[in-house]
């Protein structure tokens, strides 16, 4: 997912104007049918759903695309909002999907009996039903996956985990984005398994408290808490910032730029993030959304979305497929494999709301 755009881009539907996705911007008035079988409505991240592709599929299929971009919260709150009504396909995160499912039942299972599953990563999927199942029915499937760890000019910066971002030496010189991954980075560099305590809400909060703390009083080191691509990439290219928190696509482009800057994968472990299908539980075009799913696992359609995005994909093969350059920027990141990888548990109701009141604690503080 180009998480570089969090939560500030949203809700740009093709119906509208989104110039990503020209193949999409028919109107129902400039002949697009009204027949819900030959319309997909998806919601998801940018990038995700690239305008070569849907040409690809609506020649195949017949199907129109049209894409809302979205992110994990409103993903959810639309979806609550509606009942799951409005899309026939979402991309949450597999972390998002059991606890909001157990909440508000915004999902229907997924049957797999309707998907060729020989066409993804088995070690994915396997990860996404461990993440993604509720009373032996699964809710989801990997799309695309990614981590995020940190970046340094090497020229100006030396860090090995999240913690040095706050190195005095540093201060007024890094950025982190104001959001729970950061939390979950700072607790995991200060030794804790924030993971290991989702079951446990009163020592979760007490963690939570004590990373809350070590944020506020690192406040002075941050430059800026970064909203968007631009801000973080163009502090890192005029100097502005000499390190941050970062996704890996993010870090492998500033490096394509200049080899100085590069991407560092923490001591404690870069954190690994995977996006997914999911059906929206009132969706209209479930044959049409399980299309979409086996025709983008294809290597050749999921290489095109793969560099759209700048991450590896779920479908097996593509990978073989992506820049040589990209695949060079990951060996050269995670030279031992995935052995330095912590990925998103499943994150049970309620955590969030303990998250947000203590990201809010930390913005206000002097």
């Amino acid at each position: 997912m180009n998480r570089l755009l969090p939560g500030l881009l949203l809700a740009c539907t093709l119906l509208a104007s989104c110039a990503k996705h020209p193949a999409s911007q028919e109107t129902p008035s400039q002949g697009q049918t009204s027949d819900d079988s030959k319309r997909l409505r998806i919601i998801t991240w940018a990038d995700y759903v690239p305008a070569e592709v849907i040409e690809d599929f609506r020649k195949e299929t017949g199907i129109q695309v049209e894409v809302t971009l979205s992110n994990n919260e409103e993903m959810i709150s639309k979806l609550r909002a509606t009942g799951g009504a409005g899309f026939d396909l979402a991309q949450p995160s597999q972390d998002r999907i059991s606890g909001p499912q157990q909440e508000f039942a915004i999902y229907k299972p997924i049957d797999l009996t309707k998907i060729d599953v020989t066409q993804f990563v088995p070690e994915l999927l396997e990860t996404v039903k461990h993440n993604a199942t509720l009373n032996e029915k699964l809710y989801a499937l990997p799309y695309v996956w990614g981590s995020e760890g940190l970046v340094e000019n090497s020229k100006q910066a030396h860090i090995t985990d999240y913690t040095d971002l706050c190195k005095p030496e540093l201060k007024g010189k890094t950025s982190v984005r104001l959001r729970r991954p950061t939390l979950m980075a700072f607790a995991l560099a200060m030794g804790k398994d924030p993971f290991a305590l989702y079951g446990d809400t009163k020592a979760y909060t007490a963690l939570m408290e004590e990373v809350g703390r070590r944020l506020t009083t690192c406040k002075a080191n941050f430059r800026f808490f970064y909203d968007n691509k631009d801000q973080l990439l163009n502090g890192l290219r005029s100097g502005e910032i000499t390190a941050a928190m970062v996704w890996d696509a993010g870090a492998w482009a500033l490096n394509r730029e200049n080899p100085d800057i590069h991407f560092v994968n923490p001591a404690s472990g870069a954190i690994a993030w995977l996006d997914t299908y999911t059906l929206p539980a009132k969706g209209k075009n479930e044959a049409g959304a399980y299309a979409w799913i086996n025709f983008t696992m294809r290597p050749a359609e999921a290489a095109k979305i793969g560099k759209s995005i700048g991450n590896f994909m779920a479908s097996k093969g593509s990978d073989e497929l992506m820049d040589p350059l990209m695949k060079a920027q990951f060996n050269a990141s995670f030279p031992h494999g995935l052995n330095n990888v912590k990925w998103y548990p499943a994150i049970p109701a309620g955590l969030e709301e303990i998250e947000g009141r203590i990201l809010d604690r930390i913005k206000a503080a002097n």
